[in-house]
């Protein structure tokens, strides 16, 4: 059954440009690993000084996620970029979740 990666970002309109140049270099790895389907984006204002931004990945299974996620961490590894840190240092929150369709 085909598995929805979705991450919801909390990010400080002062990270935009740094937060938005490292999702367009994820985006374009993962569309090019096993497993993956389709992907899309979406932004709002969430207040004066900070945006939410979703991303939605969708992949034919759990098997697939699990092997991209060990792709990009291993692509971390290789470029020495720190993920979590950068999140910290930009003052960006996120919340991550694995889903399946509930159309019956």
């Amino acid at each position: 059954m085909q598995k929805v990666l979705i991450d919801t970002f909390i990010v400080p309109k002062k990270a935009e440009e740094e937060f938005f140049r490292r999702v367009k270099v994820n985006r374009s790895l993962i569309k090019n690993l096993p497993g993956f389907l389709q992907d899309s984006a979406y932004i709002r204002e969430k207040s004066a000084d900070e945006i939410q931004f979703v991303t939605v990945a969708v992949w034919e299974n759990e098997d697939a996620i699990s092997n991209a996620k060990k792709e990009v961490l291993a692509s971390y590894q290789k470029e020495g970029f720190d993920m979590p840190g950068m999140l910290e240092r930009l003052g960006i929150s996120i919340e991550r979740g694995i889903f399946e369709s509930a159309e019956s």
